[in-house]
Order: C-alpha cells, then sequence, then structure tokens
C-alpha cells in the first residue's frame, strides 16, 4: 500500500469520571479505515512516540497513542534518585487498573469519529503489558500487536507489592495476536520470554504469531536509543504493519 500523508493533534475523552488525552494521527482522505488505539512505552508519548504515531497513520490507518500519564501532567513521576525507581514509579502510575480502562475509552471514542472502521492494538514496552491485559479482557479488538512487554510484573512494579503474570492470560486471548521480542533482552529473561510464546501458542483459542530477533536487545525498535537494532526494527514494523492491514482493512 502506498503511503499517505498524515497529521496528528491532541485529543481529549472521557474515562470514568476523567478526561484523558491521546494523540491522534490521522491519514488524508475520506475513505473508511481500520483504527489502531496504541499504549506506549513508560515514557509516556514523547515526540518520539508521536512521531511514530504519525508514521504508523501513514500507512493508512487512524491511529490515537493514549497518554498513560493523562491524570499526572502528561509525564511519568519526576520523583526518583534511580533508574529503577523511575521504572518503579512510571510502571505504577501506568497500572492496568488505570490505563486498560483508558484504552477501552480510546476505543469507544474513536468509534464515534468519522471513517473509522475495525479497532485494534498496539503496545510497546510496558504498553505491551498494557495491550496483553486488555486483550484477555474484551471482545472488542480486531488484533492486537504486543512488542517486548514483561510476560511477568515483578513485584516492585506492581501497586500491591506481588509479582504479576501476563503468562497467565494466555487462554483469554480471544482475537489474532501478534508479538516480538528480542532474544538479548536485558530487561526480560528469555525464559519468560520463551514461556509467553509456549503459553500462547498452547493455550489461546486465537491464532499467535510469535517473534524472536537474534542479537535485539530492549526496546530494540526506538531509534533514540544506543540499543536500536535497525535490522529488527524494520522487519518488526514490516511484518506488524502487515498483520494490521490483513486484520483491519475490513469495515466493522
Amino acid at each position: 500500500m502506498n503511503k499517505r500523508t498524515s497529521h496528528g493533534r491532541w485529543v481529549t475523552f472521557p474515562s470514568g469520571g476523567d478526561q484523558v488525552r491521546g494523540y491522534l494521527a490521522e491519514p488524508e482522505g475520506d475513505d473508511v479505515l481500520g483504527a489502531v488505539v496504541c499504549a506506549p512505552e513508560n515514557l509516556g508519548v514523547t515526540e518520539h512516540r508521536q512521531e511514530e504515531t504519525r508514521r504508523l497513520a501513514a500507512e493508512g490507518f487512524i491511529v490515537l497513542t493514549v497518554d498513560p500519564y493523562s491524570r499526572i501532567g502528561g509525564r511519568p513521576p519526576q520523583d526518583y534518585t534511580t533508574a529503577e525507581e523511575r521504572r518503579s514509579k512510571a510502571f505504577i502510575a501506568a497500572r492496568d487498573e488505570v490505563v486498560v480502562p483508558d484504552c477501552q475509552a480510546a476505543l469507544d471514542w474513536l468509534r464515534t469519529q468519522p471513517r473509522v472502521g475495525r479497532v485494534g492494538a498496539l503496545g510497546y514496552c510496558l504498553g505491551g503489558g498494557t495491550v496483553l491485559a486488555w486483550a484477555a479482557g474484551t471482545r472488542e479488538l480486531a488484533c492486537s500487536v504486543v512488542l517486548y512487554a514483561l510476560p511477568v510484573v515483578p513485584a516492585a512494579y506492581a501497586p500491591d507489592g506481588r509479582d504479576r503474570s501476563r503468562i497467565a492470560l494466555a487462554p483469554r486471548i480471544q482475537a489474532p495476536m501478534q508479538l516480538h521480542f528480542g532474544e538479548a533482552d536485558e530487561a526480560i529473561p528469555l525464559a519468560q520470554t520463551l514461556a509467553l510464546k509456549e503459553a500462547l501458542e498452547a493455550r489461546s483459542p486465537a491464532p499467535i504469531s510469535f517473534h524472536v530477533y537474534a542479537g535485539a536487545r530492549h526496546a530494540y525498535m526506538d531509534s533514540t536509543l544506543e540499543r536500536y537494532s535497525p535490522e529488527a526494527a524494520a522487519l518488526t514494523y514490516e511484518r506488524f504493519v502487515d498483520f494490521l492491514h490483513r486484520h483491519l482493512d475490513r469495515e466493522a
């Protein structure tokens, strides 16, 4: 498919009793398109994530990246002294109890907009876990894409101080899911990645496509980081764009 021109803007939509925000990117034209709710990394909706939102929209999707930190000023908590404390506070602030309902609210809002057909989900790192949890609890997604989500959220990253396993969600995934992980991920033990793969392929009633990239580190898609892997990133992007087109390029 030929790329289109896309443009982005901030929007707000209701979630529970709050107004939350997201970064919406739309391609040119007036035809009905597949839409994607995106859940970002623990850094939130950075300029890089906004650029990537517009990039995906140029592929022919309406894309809404949800700000998981809408209620605290649009940034993850800044009162930390170590990198580990930063990640812990970011994950707790963007816990499933908050962001999964916000993603569902984003889907509901998208369905009130012109041109929106089928809706899928895409999540990176923290947001990948959000999408796993969301996909396990809804039948409204046409498909989902998960990038290097933590298969087991460690106790220090959870509000109740207890490990949270995404592996146990496998039997509840109802729609096609594509997953991408780096083999050399420093943040995710390879054994956890392979346990998630085994559980999804054996226990999910939905079609599962699982990819592990040799030599790729954590967040290998992010071109602003030294961990960026151009080859793995390009192949991942090609694969998930094709996957999204296959499952979203039909009117709901």
